[in-house]
């Protein structure tokens, strides 16, 4: 039975993200280019989670002439789930230094495969910010959801996700628990296997990129 795919879903199949997204799936790949690829997918990830953001005019001064320019009206604030989403986190601040960053920390029990927190640190103004979510996979969607409920539980209202693989449970599970949060993906793989790992995915996002595999 197909799953249906809530319409807030954005598939990035820019030629450049699907080129290095192939990159990373390819087992073949060490754990040196994953972290590369990694990061610069999180980057070209970021130029479309963040296209329609709102924008303020700011006047400024060239060297020649006053110029009216474009600034964010609202703060950004980067939310990784740990430890994968560490990986797009070193990416994106490459792009946005000067962004804050909130750190939710969860982990898969093994034997229910829903996810177990044990940290959470947010800035004191995500309330007022645009967030992201990062994680590389979107699986069973169980993780993702939890993330956003502690962020909302602390004031954030306007929350994005953004990852690299998901599959169709994982986006109906947040669709059904969020339905208001967009997310944007590179690809929307056919499904889980019986350890609910993405098929055909790209492994375990977190043990190729810190290269503890094993």
């Amino acid at each position: 039975m197909q799953i249906p795919i809530h319409s807030l879903v954005t598939v990035v199949r820019h030629p450049l993200v699907q080129m290095k997204l192939t990159q990373l799936r390819d087992v073949r790949t060490g754990s040196d280019e994953f972290r590369a690829r990694v990061g610069e997918l999180a980057v070209l990830m970021l130029f479309e989670a963040t296209r329609d953001l709102d924008e303020t005019v700011r006047s400024i001064q060239t060297p020649l002439a006053p110029c009216e320019g474009r600034a964010l009206v609202r703060p950004l604030v980067v939310a990784p789930i740990l430890r994968a989403g560490l990986g797009m986190l070193e990416g994106m601040l490459r792009l946005l230094p000067d962004v804050s960053v909130a750190h939710i920390g969860m982990f898969r029990n093994e034997e229910t495969r829903r996810p177990e927190s044990y940290y959470f640190k947010a800035p004191a103004h995500v309330a007022e910010a645009d967030v992201l979510v990062v994680d590389p996979m979107l699986a069973t969607g169980w993780s993702a959801a939890a993330a956003i409920a502690q962020l909302k539980a602390h004031g954030a209202c306007r929350i994005r996700f953004v990852c690299l693989v998901s599959c169709p449970e994982g986006l109906a599970h947040l669709a059904q628990s969020h339905p208001e949060v967009p997310v944007f993906t590179a690809a929307v793989d056919p499904g889980l296997n019986e350890k609910a790992y993405i098929v055909p995915g790209l492994g375990d996002a977190g043990d190729r990129y810190f290269g503890t595999a094993g």
